[in-house]
């Protein structure tokens, strides 16, 4: 009977700290690289909208009535972005930091 009690408190512990590293390494390395990835879509998107919709932020684009035909397509990404892109005080800055180029 004490050798059944001593293998499930050792399962118990075994389990336990197996959960806690894999926990761990999710946290540590998933999240992280996750974070970079998700980053880099907003990125890439709010660099596509400016393309398309820059003349809304005050940018000349001689081409803005021909983009005005994917307007009901982003129209409900539109507000967020603007919001997004305005925010941005120090785009350059941004991009250095995101490559370690302090």
């Amino acid at each position: 009977m004490n050798r059944q009690v001593f293998w499930e408190k050792l399962k118990s512990t075994l389990h336990n700290t197996w959960e806690f590293i894999v926990l761990f390494h999710h946290g540590t390395f998933v999240d992280k690289r996750m974070a970079v990835v998700r980053k880099e879509a907003f990125d890439i998107n709010d660099n596509l909208m400016l393309l398309l919709f820059g003349d809304y932020l005050g940018v000349p684009n001689p081409m803005s009535y021909y983009m005005l035909e994917l307007l009901p397509y982003v129209a409900n990404d539109l507000e967020p972005w603007e919001r997004r892109i305005q925010n941005r005080k120090f785009l350059i800055a941004e991009k250095a930091a995101q490559y370690d180029f302090d």
